[in-house]
């Protein structure tokens, strides 16, 4: 072989050719990833071990873990008992803080119970006993919940999420969801779109033919996508 000859079987054995519409499935190291429905009223977690079906876990009686952290003790409290004390102490229990994700305190155009602090352009809810915390924080709460009740069902410390998110969040919220994936310990791997993640339930991804409407009837909006 003349020294081109030799350089190009050389490169051969470094790379691999594919046609350009062929699918090419990159191979990924077993893992304990977990899919979360960061809600703004509820939220979920769901596993699927070794490759079944997912399964929603049970988190505060019941699949369902109110989107409520009540900062009036020495540790925040996350879930129903949270949502039983903001009748008593409102300031001091945040709910809903995902309207609040990626948000400057001019861009809330809602009513809501809280003291909002804008200091520095971070938005801050005033908790008592001088303490603020940050939607993200608050969000951290509910997924460090989540993450625990998965790693108590795996045996052992999750990996990664995937947490679905609004479709019309933009890159603010995105990052600020990421964000507060960050704070409870969390790898995010992918944020999805909450209508995408019902087509891909549904199986509209394995070669689906026709007009689908998804329709996503959340605590916090209303929204319809159209496939």
């Amino acid at each position: 072989m003349s020294g081109i000859d030799d350089s190009l079987a050389d490169a051969g054995a470094l790379f691999q050719i594919e046609e350009p519409a062929r699918a090419v499935a990159k191979p990924r190291a077993p893992g304990r990833g977990i899919g979360i429905d960061l809600g703004t009223t509820h939220s979920l977690v769901a596993i699927a071990a070794h490759g079944r079906a997912p399964r929603v876990l049970d988190v505060d009686d019941g699949p369902l873990l109110a989107s409520v952290v009540d900062y009036s003790g020495e540790r925040p409290v996350v879930g129903r008992r949270a949502r039983a004390h903001a009748v008593t102490a409102s300031s001091q229990v945040v709910a809903s803080a995902k309207r609040f994700m990626g948000r400057s305190r001019g861009e809330i155009d809602f009513r809501h119970p809280y003291r909002l602090d804008d200091d520095g352009g971070v938005l801050r809810f005033d908790v008592g006993r001088g303490r603020r915390v940050t939607p993200m924080e608050v969000s951290a709460e509910i997924l460090a919940v989540l993450r625990a009740r998965a790693e108590q069902e795996l045996g052992g410390p999750v990996d990664g999420a995937v947490i679905t998110v609004p479709a019309y969040f933009d890159d603010a919220q995105r990052q600020a969801t990421k964000d507060a994936g960050r704070i409870a310990g969390l790898t995010v791997y992918r944020l999805l779109a909450e209508p995408t993640a019902a087509a891909l339930a549904y199986g509209l991804d394995r070669g689906e033919r026709g007009l689908f409407a998804i329709y996503d009837l959340g605590g916090g909006t209303f929204d319809i996508s159209v496939l």
